[in-house]
């Protein structure tokens, strides 16, 4: 299993920026397809970004130009940059990883607030 701690979530006006990150320890995650979540108040939780270990990555419709996913195998930490922020962008965002590609993601972190204003 791999821990997961994300931060760096927080208070931003509408067309403003936040990175986000996830600390992945208990071993390696650079073998494994990790990605982003978000699940806004009333609503499920909602796929944003996965990278896969070979670095291809796919993105929801919602966020495409608008958030980069990136890792850092040295650091064991996964990222998502966040710009032109929109007011339904606000949600708890989650870092997920799995090492089968085909299987559900089975590690999840605790989640971070991102809240946009208008």
């Amino acid at each position: 299993q791999v821990q997961l701690v994300e931060s760096g979530g927080g208070l931003v006006q509408a067309g403003g920026s936040l990175r986000l990150s996830c600390a992945a320890s208990g071993r390696t995650f650079s073998s494994d397809v990790v990605a982003w979540f978000r699940q806004a108040p009333g609503k499920e939780r909602e796929f944003v970004a996965h990278i896969l270990w070979s670095g291809v990555r796919s993105y929801a419709d919602s966020v495409k130009g608008r958030f980069t996913i990136s890792k850092d195998n040295v650091k064991n930490t996964l990222y998502l940059q966040m710009n032109s922020l929109k007011p339904e962008d606000t949600a708890v965002y989650y870092c997920a990883a799995k090492r089968d590609t085909s299987a559900e993601y089975n590690n999840w972190g605790q989640g971070t607030q991102v809240t946009v204003s208008s």
